[in-house]
C-alpha cells in the first residue's frame, strides 16, 4: 500500500493511500456586585433572553478581553518542543503548513505574552461574551458548607459550550488565508458543532469525523453540525485509510478522539484547498480559550473575591487551560496562591495514570511527537458519556505545567460525576454537560471538606457547557443503569509499549 508525504521539509505527516426569568439576587449575583438595578439582557444559547441586573459602574470590568494570553512566556522553564517523528528534530513551521494557516502556526510557536484578538473575532464573540460568573448559593445551602462556590458558565454560546472561543478564530484565520474547506474531529460533538457554527459565519466548508460512540449516543449534536452546514462521519469510517485499518482490526470499534484526528489529518494532508482544525491540545487552541480566565479575573476582582481553589475538567485540556492559565500567571507573579485541580475521568486518566513521554497526538501516528502525559496513542478508552474527555493524552503545555508542580490532578468515576450533576441541576437549575460534571463532583468534594474544617474557602469551577443534548446519559443514570468504566492496567501497558522511544 502506497505511502504519501505531506510536508515540504521532510516526511512528517504520512498515511496510506417559552420566557424564563431568574431572580437576580439568586441567579446572577456572582457575575456583578449589585447595588442598583439597571436591566440588561444576557443572550442564552437557546435564544431565550434572561434579564439580569447590572451595576453600570462595574460594567467596564467585564468587557471582552482584547488579547489572548500565552502562559509559555511566563513559565520558569520552557516546555519541550514538538518533534518531527522522522528526524526527531524540533518541528519547523514548514512542517505544519500542510495542516494549518500561517497565522495559527505562528501562534503555536510564539513566545509573545499576549496576542491581539482580531476585531472580526471580537465581533463574533459579542454574540455571547462576556459569559457570566455565577455564585452557586443554592448548592452551597444544600451542602451546608461555609465555602463560597462560583462557576464560570460557558454554556451561553451558540453551540452551548466553550469551544467557539477557538473555533471562531480558527475559522477566521483559515478564511483569511483563502482556505476553502476545513476538517476536524469531535468527541461529544461540542467542538464539531462549534466549528460548524464558525465556518457558517466565514463561508468555509466543514467536514467532521465524530467518535462513533458519541455519534450514536448524541444524535442532536450531529444534527446541530448538519444544520450549520457540516458533513459528519462516524469515526472510524471507511472513507480514510486510517479508519479502514481500525475497522479491519475491530469492526465494532467505538472509536476515540485519537482515531478521529487521524482521519481528519489524512484528508487535510491530501487536499490543497483543505486545512485541519483541532479543538484542544495544541498551544494555539489553549491560547484562544484564555478569554475565559481573563474575563473571570476581572469579574472576581469586581466582587472582591479571590479563589482559594480552582477546578476544571480535563480531556485534551482546552477548558481547563482557558480558565486556569491566567490565574497561574497571577500565581507566578505572587499575587494569589490558589490550589488548581484538573479533574479527569477514571476511565481515561492520562495525567494521573499516564507517563510523561513523547507520543503521537493521533492513533495512526500522523502527527508530530509531543511531550505529554499519555496512555499511549493506541489506547482506546471505554465509551464513557463524557465523550469530550476520551483522549489518550493531555495537552503538552498542561502536562508541562503539571510537571512543574503548578497544579494538581485527580480522577473521578462517572457515577459520582452524575450524582454531582443532579445535585447541581436541582439547585442551580442548569443541566451540565457530562464533561464539566467531573469539575462539579470535585467542587462538591472540596466544599464538603470545608464543611468538616469550617473553612470559608472560595472555590471557582469551570462550567464549560450545558447538557441539553446529553439527556440520554442522564436517563441512564436516573434509571440506575449507569456503571463505572475503569481502565485496564494490561491495556495501558500494551498501549504504552508502542509509544516511540525518544531520547531526551
Amino acid at each position: 500500500m502506497a505511502s504519501h508525504c505531506f510536508c515540504s521539509a521532510g516526511l512528517l505527516f504520512t498515511t496510506s493511500s417559552s420566557g424564563i426569568h431568574t431572580k437576580v439576587e439568586e441567579k446572577w449575583l456572582g457575575s456583578f456586585p449589585l447595588k442598583r438595578r439597571n436591566l440588561v439582557h444576557l443572550r442564552l444559547s437557546n435564544g431565550i433572553k434572561t434579564r439580569a441586573a447590572l451595576n453600570a459602574a462595574d460594567s467596564k470590568s467585564v468587557e471582552i478581553p482584547r488579547k489572548w494570553y500565552n502562559l509559555t512566556a511566563d513559565l520558569p522553564v520552557k516546555p519541550p518542543p514538538s518533534l518531527n517523528p522522522r528526524t526527531f528534530e524540533p518541528v519547523k513551521p514548514e512542517d505544519l503548513s500542510p495542516l494549518f494557516p500561517d497565522e495559527l502556526i505562528k501562534q503555536e510557536a510564539t513566545s509573545d505574552r499576549y496576542i491581539d484578538i482580531p476585531d472580526e473575532v471580537i465581533d463574533v464573540y459579542k454574540l455571547w461574551r462576556p459569559t457570566p460568573l455565577i455564585r452557586a448559593k443554592r448548592l452551597e445551602k444544600l451542602l451546608d458548607t461555609p465555602a463560597r462556590i462560583y462557576y464560570k458558565y460557558e454554556g451561553v454560546s451558540p453551540a452551548g459550550s466553550h469551544k467557539p472561543n477557538s473555533a471562531v478564530p480558527q475559522a477566521y484565520y483559515n478564511a483569511k488565508a483563502g482556505v476553502k474547506n476545513v476538517v476536524t474531529e469531535t468527541g461529544a460533538g461540542q467542538w464539531g458543532s462549534s466549528l460548524a457554527f464558525a465556518c457558517s459565519l466565514f463561508g468555509l466548508g466543514c467536514e467532521v469525523w465524530q467518535v462513533r460512540a458519541s455519534y450514536d449516543q448524541k444524535p442532536y449534536r450531529r444534527l446541530m453540525m448538519q444544520t450549520w452546514g457540516a458533513k459528519v462521519h462516524p469515526s472510524p469510517s471507511t472513507i480514510t485509510e486510517a479508519g479502514k485499518k481500525i475497522l479491519q482490526i475491530n469492526p465494532s470499534s467505538p472509536g476515540s478522539l485519537g482515531i478521529a484526528i487521524s482521519e481528519a489529518v489524512e484528508i487535510a494532508a491530501m487536499n490543497d484547498d483543505t486545512k485541519y482544525c483541532l479543538g484542544s491540545v495544541l498551544n494555539h487552541v489553549l491560547l484562544h480559550q484564555t478569554v475565559i480566565g481573563e474575563e473571570c479575573l476581572k469579574q472576581m476582582e469586581a466582587i472582591g473575591e479571590t479563589p482559594d481553589i480552582i477546578v476544571g475538567c480535563t480531556g485534551g485540556g482546552s477548558n481547563f487551560a482557558g480558565l486556569g492559565f491566567p490565574f497561574i500567571r497571577e500565581k507566578l507573579n505572587g499575587k494569589i496562591n490558589p490550589v488548581i485541580i484538573a479533574v479527569e475521568p477514571e476511565a481515561c486518566p492520562s495525567l494521573t495514570k499516564g507517563v510523561y513521554a513523547y507520543d503521537y497526538g493521533d492513533t495512526a501516528g500522523m502527527t508530530p511527537l509531543m511531550k505529554m502525559h499519555t496512555l499511549g496513542h493506541d489506547f482506546v478508552p471505554d465509551p464513557i458519556h463524557a465523550g469530550g474527555l476520551r483522549y489518550h493524552g493531555m495537552a503538552p503545555l498542561i502536562s508541562h505545567v503539571y510537571e512543574l508542580g503548578l497544579m494538581e490532578a485527580i480522577s473521578i468515576p462517572q457515577t459520582e460525576c452524575f450524582q454531582g450533576a443532579i445535585q447541581f441541576a436541582r439547585t442551580e437549575g442548569l443541566i451540565p454537560a457530562p464533561e464539566p460534571t467531573h469539575a462539579i463532583a470535585a467542587t462538591i468534594r472540596e466544599a464538603l471538606k470545608c464543611r468538616e474544617t469550617g473553612e470559608a474557602k472560595v472555590i471557582l469551577t469551570a462550567m464549560c457547557g450545558h447538557g441539553h443534548f446529553d439527556l440520554p446519559a442522564y436517563e441512564k443514570y436516573l434509571q440506575g443503569n449507569m456503571v463505572d468504566l475503569s481502565f485496564s492496567e494490561e491495556r495501558i501497558k500494551a498501549s504504552l509499549a508502542n509509544i516511540p522511544q525518544v531520547v531526551a
